[in-house]
């Protein structure tokens, strides 16, 4: 157990001191794409919609329940919805805010990853969005102890350029 953190914790920081990336330029991304890999799932009648109560102006919300984000704009306008695979350990319910950004790296679970925009920090373990480097859908079920949020490659781009430093993230059941 000890050297599982050790090892997160070492991967975390090499990530951070090796790859930190400055803020990219938004770019405004399809209002409604169709997703591809494990993001195309089918999608049930009226999943699209935001969540109620996931707050006001610009922001990344995440579901926990739908295993789903929303990159919403200023005016509240859906700018791009997605499906995505969870990681292991999961943020509680709130609003966080992007901390750090990589644009490549290896996820804790040895996974080359790419696009990588981190929001929180559960006992230990770091939170964020990313894609699998090898343009490989985002699959299976994540490795114990990680918080990859894993998404496509094109998902993954548009979370790239939507959320920049500071960008609020709101995490809902």
């Amino acid at each position: 157990m000890l050297t599982g953190a050790a090892l997160t914790t070492v991967v975390t920081l090499g990530l951070r001191a090796h790859e930190e990336a400055p803020p990219a330029p938004r770019s405004p991304g399809p209002a409604s794409p169709a997703a591809t890999g494990a993001a195309a799932a089918p999608e049930r009648p009226g999943s699209r919609g935001l969540p109620a109560r996931s707050g006001a102006g610009e922001r990344v919300v995440y579901s926990l329940g739908r295993d789903r984000v929303w990159l919403v704009d200023a005016r509240g306008g859906v700018r791009r919805a997605f499906r995505v695979v969870p990681g292991a350990v999961d943020p509680a319910p709130g609003r966080y805010a992007v901390t750090s950004r990589s644009l490549r790296g290896v996820g804790a679970d040895g996974t080359p990853i790419e696009h990588v925009v981190r929001f929180a920090d559960v006992r230990g373990v770091v939170v964020g969005f990313s894609a699998p480097r090898d343009g490989a859908p985002a699959a299976g079920g994540p490795a114990p102890g990680t918080g990859g949020i894993r998404a496509s490659g094109p998902d993954g781009l548009a979370m790239w350029d939507f959320a920049v430093l500071g960008t609020r993230v709101v995490v809902v059941g």
